[in-house]
């Protein structure tokens, strides 16, 4: 048995390595692309950049509900939201102090709340997804894409959100781009297969719901690279620029992912889940929108906080799981 848990680690560790990797190439090569048929740099950045930031979530999401594992569709965007402030956030502002006096940012920790009180509306009432819950999530995201992109094209560019896009320029079609671009489609469903199907697998042979798994493993994996990006920022005293991002991934990952889920067929809230693991992700939000709302900073104290209750979420899974 353990032999055998220890080769489904191996192949969830690779696909989820996978779609990381593949995920910024598609994106990096759909940029160029847009950029050699002269699409203009904003709707590129509203769409083809926050959407393919989002691949590796939304292609796990999609493949774990045409195959009947939700519990990790779901576990995911939920686990994901839960360490995107806990962890992404906690762990450098241990570093150097976050500011949230960010221009804009309240509006988005607003929207924020808006997509959190949504998908806990589908949790709690209906206790599922479907394709209707599906729809009007998905629908969320192309109302926030919208707003974003008639402030923009107002001369507004100076939003937390829409910086992202500087990283991902590229020069225009070429063989860089076309490489990139079939690596991404290639990679990103591979990725998401290896994911899902061994990821249910492990979860079946350690005795525990799927959830657990898309709230470990995945969410943290997905969370790495931004983890990555936020604690070099507060190593050079710039971390304020995570929080836009962070927000952003939060929303997307409630209304794109989410509603992609339900898109894609119906995902089921489990009981546990709706003890614990939503609860914590909704006191996560509101922590984080408190910070931003009235502009306090999330100091030393409050970071290590945030990384003690993250830690302290995974010790309980944990426990929870070995019947402790």
């Amino acid at each position: 048995m353990i032999p055998e848990i220890a080769n489904q680690i191996v192949l969830v560790i690779l696909g989820l390595v996978i779609l990381l990797v593949a995920g910024d190439l598609l994106v990096r090569g759909a940029v160029g692309l847009a950029t050699a048929l002269k699409i203009p740099a904003l709707l590129v950045s509203l769409t083809i950049v926050a959407f393919g930031t989002s691949a590796p979530e939304l292609f796990v999401s999609i493949q774990a509900v045409m195959t009947g594992n939700d519990g990790i569709a779901l576990g995911n965007i939920i686990g994901s939201n839960i360490a995107n402030v806990m962890l992404v956030l906690g762990l450098p502002a241990l570093i150097y102090p976050i500011t949230t006096h960010v221009l804009g940012l309240r509006r988005h920790a607003v929207f924020m709340l808006i997509a959190t009180a949504g998908f806990l509306g589908a949790a709690y009432g209906p206790g599922e997804i479907n394709t209707t819950i599906g729809a009007a999530l998905f629908g969320g995201i192309i109302i926030y894409v919208a707003y974003l992109w008639f402030r923009a094209s107002r001369g507004k560019s100076d939003d937390p959100i829409l910086d992202e896009v500087e990283e991902y320029k590229e020069s225009g079609l070429g063989i860089k781009t076309i490489a990139f671009l079939l690596a991404g489609l290639v990679g990103l469903p591979l990725g998401a297969h290896l994911l899902v199907t061994h990821g249910a697998s492990l979860a079946a042979d350690l005795g525990v719901r799927d959830e657990v798994i898309g709230l470990t493993i995945v969410a943290f994996g997905t969370s790495l690279p931004e983890l990555a990006t936020v604690i070099a920022a507060a190593l050079h005293k710039k971390s304020d620029v995570a929080i836009g991002g962070v927000i952003g991934s939060n929303i997307f990952n409630l209304l794109a992912v989410g509603g992609a889920a339900g898109l894609a067929g119906t995902a089921v809230f489990s009981a546990p889940s709706l003890v614990l693991d939503i609860p914590v992700m909704l006191l996560a939000t509101l922590a984080l929108a408190a910070f931003v709302l009235t502009r306090r900073d999330i100091g030393r104290l409050w970071g290590a906080i945030f990384f003690a209750g993250y830690v302290g979420f995974i010790f309980t899974l944990a426990a929870k799981a070995s019947g402790i």
